[in-house]
């Protein structure tokens, strides 16, 4: 039968799981880490997947497909909830397809060191730090100072983590291989958190540019025009502007 159904780009799938949470159904499942329609019968078409993916990787289309048995899914649902009752499904982290999806604080015991030994020293305050991954809101966004920044720039400046990421929240991405505008996201962040600054750490070639617009289209969304400042550092680390 022609029937609207949902389909997944695989090219554009980033395998976070937030549309396998969203199916009601358990239609979808990460497979090799991509998304997959598992079977036709359990989609019944009405796409509450669509708004939880954050690539645009899921479509609704109408095209031959078999038609959807919501006796047939119910009972793969009940049979998939048995099994996460298992005891080694239940040491597994729970309320997520994807662990690395799991949002939480990194607590760091700063010991008094030199610089030269802090500097080798991760700075990483909180997880994850993928724009595209991290929640919108959360208690360590509040009151923090955040930084923006450009996933080349740790391995382009050996001291990305104690001269930018020291006693900042940190936030990655780059606007080429993700492929997105960072503004909408970045903007709902600075809507529902009380942000104090954001610094804007990006390399000298030109697709960084994307992040700078993407942080000043941000901060004018969301109506919070907070102190904001770029940092433009060569592909050989060297800082060429603050």
């Amino acid at each position: 039968m022609k029937r609207k159904i949902i389909t997944i780009d695989e090219g554009k799938c980033n395998g976070c799981g937030l549309c396998v949470n969203a199916c009601h159904e358990g239609a979808i499942a990460l497979v090799n880490g991509k998304a997959k329609l598992i079977s036709e019968s359990y989609c019944d078409g009405l796409g509450a997947c669509l708004p939880h993916c954050p690539a645009d990787a899921i479509q609704i289309v109408e095209r031959e497909a078999e038609a959807f048995d919501e006796a047939y899914a119910l009972k793969h649902q009940q049979e998939a909830q048995r099994k996460a009752q298992t005891p080694a499904a239940a040491a597994q982290p729970a309320g997520c397809s994807c662990p690395g999806m799991k949002s939480r604080a990194i607590e760091r015991v700063q010991a008094p060191t030199a610089h030269a030994e802090a500097a080798a020293e991760s700075q990483l305050a909180q997880w994850p730090c993928q724009i595209k991954l991290a929640p919108v809101q959360a208690p360590y966004f509040q009151q923090a100072n955040l930084l923006i920044a450009a996933s080349c720039s740790a391995y382009a400046c050996a001291n990305v983590h104690s001269e930018f990421m020291r006693g900042r929240v940190t936030l990655i991405g780059c606007p080429k291989l993700d492929g997105v505008d960072y503004s909408e996201k970045l903007a709902a962040i600075l809507k529902a958190n009380e942000i104090k600054s954001v610094t804007v750490l990006r390399m000298e070639v030109p697709c960084c540019g994307g992040l700078v617009t993407a942080v000043k289209n941000a901060l004018i969304q969301s109506g919070k025009m907070l102190p904001w400042h770029v940092v433009t550092l060569s592909t050989d680390g060297r800082i060429l502007e603050d």
